[in-house]
Formats: structure tokens, C-alpha cells, sequence
């Protein structure tokens, strides 16, 4: 029988999180992503879980960190302010791999920009904006029930690669409601960490299998003793200047990512089978992309859409494929172009690569999509 809600999409990030095994939620309020710290204030203590509202919003990123080290599944979430102060904390998450998902929900900027206003403007920020070389997991869900099977799945790709995912969402996705059925969601594979089998004399904290690239992660308070640090660590978990060290482990940080694209890449293709034309568009932005995509359809224009649901990494042999098939590719999101880069960078000159942006706080509507495309077609 049908269990039917009507959801937020703020909403739908909670109780996708709870679901997919979330008891810790530490952060600092943001518009646009505000309720995802009231409802977890209110929610998590009924299912056994912590919430607690930080001093700042590094110190709510770094909470969540040491909650993961001790067992449990561990969210925060905030908007761009919020989500760059974070970056720091981030990278050490990335480097002492510890699974923890970090929820945007994006607002126009930079800086304290448009608080109330939408954007996809953190597309490169959740790419690059800790520092140094590496490797991250960032997926964009487009509806509300999309929120809450992704944000399972961020908290299954974090668990099971030991790494921080990035949720993007923005606000449009994030304050919409839309009726969800809660008993089709009900059976979604739960992945948890791999925990350690050896005797604690005999564990290495950062030592991987045979066949294997994630190390086995331990709860501390379960008996095994190791050390947790930023710094380049060898497989006891202890500083290392060593060269080889050093390359060895951050390239094993790299690939366990980009090693496994076919595991954790994720995306949608719309009406794209006999194409002339092609839109890649993402979160909500797809959704006037789409309507855009009929609209043209009808007027006689062959032209699909590609959606990337994991924006992170990016899902190149798709997008290279789809390149040497269509005359053009239209990138049409809600900032200045960022991924319009990404896309230029993959397609390499395969076809042309248009974009079609905003960033004045307003949404990217169908017509205005359906009159960039003509007017560039019929140019």
C-alpha cells in the first residue's frame, strides 16, 4: 500500500539520512539549508541519534568528523559561506579518510551574496575547494524524492570508499514540495563500513588488502588503537616525509575514486537516441531544461538532455560519447559557467559547446532556454 507524503526537499535530505543510517548531525544555521538542522534537531534523538548545533561553521564540519571516528554515520550541512569555510576540514576528511557527508544547498554569491536566492554556483568549489591534489564524490539530485535516494546513496559511497561526499542541492530543490510515495523507498541497500578482523596487535590502521583500496575502519572505543592525522601518514597512521610514502598514498586516495567510476557515476539521458542537439543541465535548472527539450521537440528540433546526477567525478565517457553524436551541446545551469568548463574539457573539440547562464538570484526558465537554443540554431 502507497505511503504517501508531501515532502520538502530539505525534508526529504533528513529522512533519506536517518534512513540510510545518519545518528549525528552537527552544524551551524544557513539559509537556505536551515531546516535540515531543525528537522534533525527534532528527529534524531527519536531513533537513538546526537544533534548538536556548533559554534560556527567549522567547528560543525569538524564534529561531524570526530562522531564518524567514533561509529556513527555523521551529516552537516550549509549553504556557500558556510560550505567554503568548511573546505579545510574537508581536505582532512579526505586525508584521513573519514566518511562523512557534507550537505550544500547552494545560494547566489559570492561572499553573503543573495541569501534567499537560487544558484549553482558551488559547482568548482566542491571540486577544488580544499586544497591540493585529490578526488571527490559530489552528487545533485533534481526532485524531492531523488533528494532522499541520493542522500542514501552519499552516505553509502561515503561509507563504503571512505571519504567526505558533497550533496548539492540548491534552493530551489531544497524549499520545493513534492508528494513522495515512502513505501517504494523502503527497501534501498544500506552500506556500512568494512570493519577490521585482525587482532589489534596486527592492525594497521591505513594497510589495505590484497584487491582492495579502502582500508578497514575501526569505531574508536572498539579496542584497536591508531592515529589520525592531516599530515601524509604511512599504513600505521603516523606522519611520513617519505617520497614514496607520500605518492603512495595520495595517488591510492585519487584512484579509489576515480578507479571506480562505474560504481559510483550516476546520471540521466532524456530523449537523446536520435539527437541533433544536446542539453546538459543539472538540480533543478534540468527541470526547465527538460520542458525546454519537449518544447523544441514539438517545433521539429531533434535535441535530448543529459543530466548528471554525480556531478563528481564527472561522467566523461558519457559525455564524450554523446559529443561525437550531436552537432552541439548546450550547457545551461544557474551560474557563470563552471561546468560549461568541465564539459569544454571533455568534449575537446568534438563538437561545439555552448553555454547559457545567470546569476542574478533569478531561476533559468523553458522559454528562455528554447529561445537561446533557436536563436543560436537558426543564427
Amino acid at each position: 500500500m502507497a505511503e504517501l507524503k508531501l515532502m520538502q526537499g530539505n525534508e526529504a535530505c533528513v529522512m533519506g539520512a536517518i534512513h540510510a543510517g545518519m545518528r549525528f548531525y552537527s552544524g551551524y544555521p544557513i539559509t537556505p539549508s536551515t531546516e535540515i538542522a531543525e528537522l534533525s534537531a527534532e528527529l534524531l534523538p527519536k531513533y537513538g541519534g546526537k544533534f548538536i548545533q556548533m559554534e560556527d561553521e567549522i567547528a560543525g564540519v569538524a564534529a561531524a568528523l570526530g562522531a564518524s571516528l567514533a561509529g556513527l554515520k555523521s551529516m552537516t550541512a550549509t549553504s556557500g559561506p558556510g560550505f567554503s569555510l568548511k573546505q579545510e576540514n574537508i581536505g582532512y576528511g579526505i586525508m584521513a579518510e573519514i566518511p562523512i557527508v557534507i550537505v550544500d544547498v547552494q545560494r547566489s554569491g559570492p561572499s553573503t551574496g543573495l541569501p534567499t536566492s537560487p544558484s549553482q554556483g558551488d559547482i568548482m568549489q566542491a571540486r577544488w575547494g580544499t586544497h591540493g591534489d585529490h578526488s571527490i564524490i559530489a552528487l545533485y539530485p533534481a526532485s524531492v524524492k531523488e533528494i532522499y535516494t541520493t542522500t542514501i546513496k552519499a552516505f553509502n559511497l561515503s561509507e563504503k570508499y571512505r571519504t567526505p561526499v558533497i550533496l548539492l542541492l540548491d534552493e530551489i530543490i531544497g524549499h520545493m514540495r513534492e508528494k513522495i510515495d515512502l513505501e517504494e523507498l523502503k527497501n534501498i541497500e544500506i552500506y556500512d563500513r568494512k570493519k577490521p578482523t585482525k587482532s589489534d596487535d596486527k592492525y594497521l590502521a591505513y594497510k589495505v588488502n590484497d584487491g582492495d583500496i579502502v582500508p578497514e575502519m575501526p569505531s574508536f572505543g572498539e579496542g584497536y588503537r591508531f592515529h589520525v592525522t592531516g599530515l601524509v601518514h604511512d599504513e600505521t597512521g603516523f606522519p611520513s616525509n617519505n617520497e614514496s610514502v607520500a605518492d603512495k598514498l595520495l595517488n591510492r586516495l585519487i584512484n579509489k575514486i576515480e578507479d571506480n567510476k562505474q560504481d559510483i557515476v550516476n546520471f540521466e539521458e532524456y530523449l537523446l537516441e536520435d539527437s541533433e542537439y544536446a542539453i546538459i543541465s543539472f538540480g533543478a535548472i534540468s527541470r526547465s531544461s527538460k520542458v525546454a527539450v519537449d518544447k523544441l521537440r514539438e517545433q521539429g528540433i531533434k535535441i535530448g538532455m543529459f543530466r548528471p546526477i554525480t556531478i563528481w567525478p564527472s561522467p566523461e565517457k558519457e559525455i564524450s560519447e554523446l559529443s561525437k553524436k550531436v552537432k552541439k551541446i548546450y550547457v545551461v545551469e544557474l551560474n557563470a559557467g563552471q561546468y560549461f568548463l568541465e564539459v569544454q574539457r571533455i568534449v575537446s573539440g568534438q563538437c561545439e559547446v555552448r553555454k547559457y547562464g545567470k546569476i542574478n538570484g533569478d531561476i533559468i526558465v523553458p522559454q528562455e532556454i528554447i529561445s537561446f537554443i533557436k536563436e543560436d540554431i537558426y543564427a
